[in-house]
This record gives C-alpha cells, structure tokens and sequence, in this order.
C-alpha cells in the first residue's frame, strides 16, 4: 500500500487531478504504465486508456496491443486505439523513429482528449525517466532549463509517477500480480537514453547505492533555481526588451553590468524566442567582436546584432537563412530542422546505404566553414548516382515535391558547390570511395513543437 499511498499524496500535492476530472491513460503494455493504470482505478479516477501500436516490432507490438486491451476490459474502462504507419511516416518526413512515433502519439492523445472530453493525458513518465533526460541534455549540451529534467505537467499532459523510481514500480507489479511487456527495443544500446540507462547510470550506483533519491532531490533544486530565473528573466525582460510591430529589441545598455551577460542573453532569448545554445554562443561572440548585421536563427526567429541591439523577428519568406557551419560543429539549424553532425573515420561506417534524412559525405574533399541556407533559383548540383548537373529546381519538380516544402528546402555547400540538398540527395561528388578515409555524417531531424 506504501506506494498507491504514495501516489495519491503525489497527485494531491501537486494538484495534478481529483476525481471529478476524466483522464486519458496512455498505456504502451510496459511495467511503468500497467502500474499507473492500476493505481489509478485502485484510487478511483474515472480514467480512460489509449495504447499506440507503431508496428515496428512485428508480433511483439501485437501482442502488447492485446494485453492493453484485455486490461481495459478487467477494469471496466474505455479502450481507444491506433495502428500507425509509422515507417512510411519516417520515410515521408525524413524523422527519426523517436521522432515520428512521439508526434504520432501526441497529436493522437490531444484528439482523443477533445473528442471524448479528458480533462487531463496521464504520461508513466518516472524519476528514473527524469534522471536519464538529464544526462541526454548534459551529453548534448543545454542551458540550466534542460538539466531540469521531466516536468510533472504540462498543459493537460500529467506525469504522475515522477515521485517513484522504476524498481518501486516493478517491485509493486510484482507483489500485485500486475501484467506487462518488456519491449526489446529498451535492451538496444542503439539509442543514447539505452546506453545511459543500461551503462552509465548502474556503475553510478556502483559508487552511490541511493543515486536515484539523491538525483530526485537535485532535479527539484535545479528547477526551483529555474523557477527563480525565470521570475528574474521576465523582470530583466520589462526593463529591456522594447517591441513594435512585432519586432522585439533587446538592449544591451539597459542591462545591469553586475549581471553575466551572456547567461541573460541566452535566457532572454532562449525562453521567449526558441533559440538554441550553440546559435546563441555565436551570438555572443558576434557582439564580442563588435560585429554588425550577422544574423542568427531559431526555428521562426531570427536574431541580428546592430550596434549594441539585439533585434528579433519573425523569418520572412524571401530570407535565405544563410548560416555559418564551422569544422567540429555539433549541429545547425535550418528551418523546422535541425542538422546534427558527426565526424568518424571511415572504418566505423557499418551502413553506406542510409535514409534520405542522413548525408555520408567524404570529409576530406569539404572547404570549411561550409554555408546552409535556402535554396535559390539558378543552384545545381550532381546528384548521388548521376553523372551530369541537374537544376535543384528541376530536382524538386521531378521529385513531385509541394510548394510549401520548396519553401523549406535547405542546401549545404562546400565553398560555392552543393554537397547535399537537405534531406533528398547529396552530391555524388562527395559520396563515399575506396579512397574515403574520413566522414562527415549528417543527421536530419525535424522539430516540432511541445
């Protein structure tokens, strides 16, 4: 009983439901979401279940489908559910599978919860969950506000088991004969959450056995200190952000000198604008340099230094987007995506026959900084497996591609000539040979909001 009570005090304390409020389960079949749905019904919620069958494990994800079910009926709950075709979706977007699948689900669970009236998305989301999104934002580098972890909710979405770590719930699985699925998948060191939790985090408990309850209470530090920035941030923001027309001015003179510049910066422009660390460092050392007119981008911003100003707009349509991409950078932005990369020898390149959202280009034939933008009428290049120039123009007519994905075609150049149209086809001039040695891998990943 240590943990249903423990539940219902989290729920109470943190005002996440009570129980004149309908709320959407989603349930995948696994331990963490079988137990929520147990302590839900126990503690008498009027709850609902959603399970999502991507198909991407065969009779696995199958039989996943029916034991939900099946649990929804013990129960005496409503069942919702959907088959995705979550690799043609892959392959239309360009996504990764996380990708897709997370705004599959997502766009499904607010549907669902419109149609049939769920005041509130019940995520199984744990504090171990929260722990391992800490280290994947520390690993892929981030501000303050990405070292907080899981938030316990936001909007409709509830996380209600962020109070209890991943053995208490398969401990009260076990003790209350509840059924649940292990997906394989969790067992890929494949994916960086897998190597953090099956490597890294248990040869932390081998050095601190009570690791999970002494992160917990660093995570509710580090967003208490968020919390305190934030009201700061926006106090800082009255004193020095102007707008007019929609155009917003962060002046710099107005800024208290006591204060470190460059962490004000990064949260002035990080919380209200989307723009990333690395695009903001830039920032910064353009205004250390003195420099005037360069232009930074977010996902539906751009920001441009002029004379001790930081003025931010919306993107307009006629705007190449034309960023710098430096030797050893991590990752750019262009558009609604972002552009990881990755530098290796080629020895460790197991797969040259790879989806359109990833470029292996040979290294050694770049000329850095190498230029992304928009493209333009007049650009060509050589596609991968073609021997003659070919329009970009001609390319993306041929390839029956919309006008407002023309309008978000990004091209990456090697000095004046194209290496890859983001996302289709890299130029065959750059491709892999018997004389490659060294390779720049490119990953495209589309952002979406929330």
């Amino acid at each position: 009983m240590a943990l249903l009570d423990a539940f219902q005090r989290y729920v109470d304390e943190n005002n996440l439901a009570t129980h004149d409020d309908k709320i959407l389960l989603t349930v995948s079949g696994g331990v963490d979401s079988m137990v929520m749905l147990s302590l839900f019904t126990r503690c008498g919620y009027r709850v609902g279940v959603a399970h999502c069958n991507f198909q991407l494990r065969g009779e696995e994800s199958d039989e996943d489908e029916v034991l939900v079910e099946n649990e929804a009926k013990k129960y005496g709950v409503a069942f919702y559910n959907k088959r995705f075709e979550t690799v043609a979706e892959m392959e239309r977007t360009g996504e990764s599978m996380e990708m897709a699948a997370r705004r599959l689900r997502y766009a499904w669970f607010d549907a669902l919860s419109r149609e049939h009236g769920y005041t509130a998305i019940a995520i199984a989301h744990h504090a171990d969950d929260s722990i391992e999104t800490f280290f994947i934002n520390l690993l892929r580098g981030t501000g303050l506000r990405g070292l907080t972890g899981i938030s316990t909710q936001v909007g409709k979405i509830i996380r209600p088991l962020m109070f209890a770590s991943r053995k208490e719930l398969l401990e009260y699985a076990v003790a209350n004969h509840i059924p649940f699925r292990e997906d394989s998948s969790n067992r890929s060191t494949k994916y960086l959450r897998n190597k953090i939790r099956l490597g890294l985090i248990p040869r932390i408990r081998e050095i601190n056995p009570k690791f999970t309850s002494l992160m917990s209470r660093n995570l509710a530090r580090l967003t208490d200190a968020q919390l305190f920035i934030n009201h700061g941030i926006e106090r800082i923001r009255e004193e020095a952000v102007t707008s007019q027309s929609g155009i917003d001015t962060i002046h710099l003179d107005r800024l208290d000198p006591a204060f470190p510049q460059g962490f004000v910066i990064y949260e002035l422009l990080n919380s209200a604008y989307g723009f990333k660390g690395d695009v903001i460092d830039s920032l910064c050392h353009a205004l250390e340099q003195g420099a005037t007119g360069r232009r930074f981008y977010a996902r539906e911003k751009v920001a441009c230094v002029d004379r001790g100003k930081i003025v931010i707009g919306p993107i307009a349509d006629d705007d190449v987007c034309l960023t710098t991409v430096r030797k050893g950078a991590l990752r750019s932005y262009c558009g609604n995506s972002v552009l990881y990369y990755e530098y290796c020898d080629i020895d460790t390149i197991k797969n040259f026959g790879v989806p359109e959202n990833i470029a292996q280009l040979d290294a050694d034939r770049l000329q850095y900084p190498l230029t992304l933008r928009r493209w333009q009428q007049g650009d060509w290049f050589v596609p991968f497996g073609m021997t003659g120039r070919k329009k970009v123009s001609d390319f993306l007519v041929d390839a029956k591609v919309s006008v407002a994905e023309k309008q978000r075609q990004f091209v990456l150049l090697s000095g004046d000539e194209i290496v890859w149209l983001v996302g289709r086809r890299i130029d065959d001039r750059y491709r892999l040979t018997p004389d490659t040695e060294n390779v720049l891998r490119i990953t495209k990943e589309i952002i979406y909001n929330g």
